[in-house]
């Protein structure tokens, strides 16, 4: 009982339900390595005892939360100052507050900031502790839009170098906003790659969310690249043609999209540009730059230095140099100061053409602008697991429990935020990780959002069906991130599909978070919020076995009519969402139309049942969806038409509430192929593919913007808001 008592104090939970109606109890050697992770010892019965006396010593006795939180309407729990204490505020302006004695509702009344309450008792105790002070929701987005989703690696014009860059993303958003009334461009995540060779390609594994990766970077738009002279110049030029051959291996030639190829060829150009001295004006930039990002991107671009002398991986690095703040860091540190400064100058560029990116969509007069995405975790041998190491539990990594779609569980092999040091930072870290982000968006996406509450911790060395439920303090982390939106003044949107715990929903859409909503899956299937959506956020997982199978909701091959989940009708989906027909793990529309996306599972082994079965139920769903679109009126071109179905299935969306409707760019060409297919690594090219029409031809920005097909479905959307 101590240890579950101990277990509940933590935050970790003793039991989960991995379908309805059922209890599975948390291993005790599992509540044991969770607890050491939060550096509480429960090995034995005497650990235990003096644990829970420590925390009642400790938390139990203190003053103050270890981060206070307050929002209009809202006042903090200050049940621990005895009567007679004082409370003083220091704003995050410079100025001070005196409270006098314990007011909660007088701490609503605060600016809204990130400021220090201090707490004096009669006695001679004092606390401080960080105050957050939120406004109660996000930003709502200005009306309704609708707008691509994209891949940005797989979106190839013929300028970029083998990979779709910000050239190409700030001429999408331009292009779309003025052609074709387009109100955002959502983006896979942007973040630093941990690098190669082989550097793992995809987005959702990145060495830091907190700066973006300059594999992005449009190098003729960078203006030192005018200056070339001389053997630069021609050396420029000779990388510029070899670029010129890679992008067309991949766009004639049937090639991959090679990433680290293109960083090679990238890389040593920005070496020549490294070496041009800035003017004034771009100096000056710079410096302010360097100034803003302060201690953060020094560290981000120290792990980059030294990483290209020991490798990628820290904890394989020399013991003097895994800890940042060590004597011996500090003098390679300085050792390495060109290098330091070459990486910090390329997340300065990043930095500019993202804003270049930014402004281009809004001058393109759209009202959102780029939806950049946050992957839910970081690599664990990355820049920020090295730069913040106390605020990551060691030893574990974050996933999913065992559920009715996968009954082994998953392993994302990324490591956790202790909630416990991020609340002792006054949540720091996360506050500068959205800041960053949210930089140059009009809205964020955030990948497995329930991760916000609970997420499933997974011990080093066991299967993910021997790890455990940790809550995060939902309060905190959702007005930290309401503040931050507000700031920026950007919308937010939750990829909250998947198995969601009740209250969850509800929760989101009150501090004004949208959620995801994708068409195939919007069924009533019980009005359960566990089961309002299928399992999809977890398909870049490398570890996550099942593939789209264990995305799918709970369905029964159907035995006649009416088998299945009734499908929700337009006016019952809920407005606060982005809405889409599919997402980057999932087929792609075509695919579900022609029956590609079966065949291309049955061929690598990754259909859940015997491929009879799955065909039938296929099909079975792809007549149910056509006959409720035949129903609705909604394809008067009858069935049996590829391109009149996608357009179909869009002009249900639009009869939807929704806030936004997002458009799969593949989907407006008729690309077959899904860019990630969950459950393989070797055998299908995630994260590697260019986008595509019917036939597997790459097609180049330039020729989506010429497409027929294209046109024909964004005109469907444009009018749907007329």
């Amino acid at each position: 009982m101590g240890r579950a008592r101990l277990a509940r104090l933590h935050g970790i939970a003793t039991s989960y339900a991995p379908s309805p109606g059922k209890s599975v109890q948390t291993a005790d050697d599992t509540v044991v390595a969770v607890l050491a992770a939060l550096g509480v010892d429960a090995s034995t019965p005497h650990a235990v005892r003096t644990a829970l006396a420590a925390y009642e010593d400790g938390a139990g006795r203190a003053l103050l939360p270890r981060t206070v939180v307050a929002r209009p309407d809202r006042p903090p729990d200050l049940t621990g100052p005895p009567e007679g204490t004082v409370l003083r505020v220091e704003t995050e302006g410079g100025g001070t507050a005196d409270l006098g004695a314990p007011d909660p509702a007088a701490l609503t009344r605060l600016p809204l900031g990130i400021h220090v309450l201090e707490a004096r008792t009669p006695g001679g105790r004092t606390a401080r502790a960080p105050l957050i002070v939120a406004p109660d929701r996000v930003p709502a987005p200005p009306g309704r839009s609708h707008g691509f989703l994209v891949q940005l690696y797989s979106l190839l014009s013929r300028r970029s170098w083998g990979m779709g860059d910000l050239g190409d993303l700030a001429d999408l958003a331009a292009w779309s906003g003025r052609a074709l009334g387009t109100g955002f461009v959502q983006l896979n995540p942007l973040h630093a790659a941990v690098p190669g060779p082989p550097t793992d390609p995809s987005p959702y594994r990145p060495s830091s969310r907190r700066f973006p990766d300059p594999v992005h970077l449009r190098i003729e738009h960078i203006p030192e690249y005018a200056d070339l002279a001389g053997t630069a110049r021609l050396r420029a030029d000779e990388l510029a043609a070899r670029a010129h051959a890679l992008r067309s291996e991949v766009l004639e030639g049937g090639a991959l999209i090679d990433r680290d190829a293109v960083w090679a060829l990238k890389r040593e150009a920005l070496e020549l540009l490294w070496a041009v001295p800035l003017s004034p004006g771009r100096r000056a930039a710079y410096c302010d730059f360097l100034a803003e990002q302060g201690q953060a991107l020094e560290d981000h671009a120290t792990w980059c230095a030294i990483a290209e002398r020991h490798g990628p991986d820290w904890r394989g690095w020399p013991d003097g140099l895994r800890d940042p703040r060590s004597p011996g860091t500090a003098r390679l540190r300085h050792r390495l100061l060109d290098r330091i400064d070459f990486h910090c100058r390329l997340a300065w560029l990043t930095d500019q053409q993202l804003a270049a990116a930014q402004r281009a969509a809004r001058d393109a007069g759209m009202a959102i602008g780029l939806v950049h995405d946050l992957a839910v975790g970081v690599h664990p041998s990355g820049a920020d697991t090295w730069a913040q190491q106390d605020a990551f539990a060691a030893g574990m990594s974050i996933g999913a429990p065992p559920d009715a779609f996968n009954a082994r569980g998953q392993d994302w092999g990324l490591p956790p935020w202790r909630p416990d040091a991020l609340a002792a930072a006054g949540y720091a870290p996360y506050r500068e990780l959205l800041r960053g982000l949210l930089r140059h968006a009009g809205a964020l996406r955030i990948d497995h959002v329930m991760g916000l509450f609970r997420l499933w911790w997974v011990p080093e060395g066991r299967p993910p069906t021997e790890g455990a439920y940790v809550r995060y303090d939902a309060e905190a982390m959702l007005s930290v991130l309401a503040l931050e939106a507000q700031r920026a003044g950007a919308a937010v949107i939750g990829e909250d599909l998947g198995t969601v715990e009740p209250g969850v929903r509800d929760a989101l859409a009150a501090r004004g978070v949208l959620g995801t909503s994708v068409l195939w899956f919007e069924r009533d299937y019980g009005g359960g919020e566990r089961d309002a959506a299928p399992r999809a956020e977890a398909a870049e997982a490398a570890e996550a076995a099942d593939g789209p199978g264990a995305a799918r909701a709970p369905e029964v091959v159907p035995d006649g009519p009416g088998a299945a989940a009734r499908i929700l009708a337009p006016g019952e989906w809920r407005s606060g969402c982005l809405a889409t027909v599919t997402t980057h793990d999932l087929p792609t529309t075509a695919a579900r139309l022609t029956g590609a996306d079966v065949a291309l599972r049955e061929r690598l082994g990754l259909l859940a049942g015997p491929p009879e079965r799955e065909r039938s139920r296929a099909t079975y769903e792809l007549a149910e969806w056509m006959g409720e679109l035949v129903r609705r009126g909604l394809l008067p071109e009858g069935q049996g038409d590829e391109e009149a179905a996608v357009k179909a299935v869009h002009r249900f969306l639009l009869r939807t509430p929704a806030r936004m409707v997002g458009v799969w760019l593949p989907d407006a060409v008729g690309d077959r192929r899904p860019q990630n297919l969950p459950g393989t690594w070797d055998e299908y090219p995630n994260w590697r593919l260019p986008i595509a029409g019917p036939d597997g031809r790459p097609h180049t920005l330039e020729e989506l913007a010429a497409s027929p097909r294209l046109h024909a479905l964004m005109r469907e959307l444009s009018d749907g808001y007329r």
